[in-house]
């Protein structure tokens, strides 16, 4: 498995979900569906997601 980056290509906003999904070797939607479904209904992944961005390097 390859270690998690925010890759350069493939980014929506900041490449959280892009980044994920390489790093497990699946598709990026269901990724980015369950981002957004969760975000809806239980509002605390927008928080997560934030605190990846930061943390997460940059793909170089």
């Amino acid at each position: 498995m390859n270690r998690l980056v925010r890759p350069v290509r493939g980014r929506m906003i900041a490449g959280v979900c892009q980044g994920i999904a390489d790093r497990f070797g699946c598709s990026v939607v269901p990724v980015r569906v369950l981002t957004v479904a969760s975000t809806v209904f239980f509002g605390i992944s927008i928080l997560l997601y934030l605190l990846l961005w930061i943390l997460v390097p940059d793909e170089r």
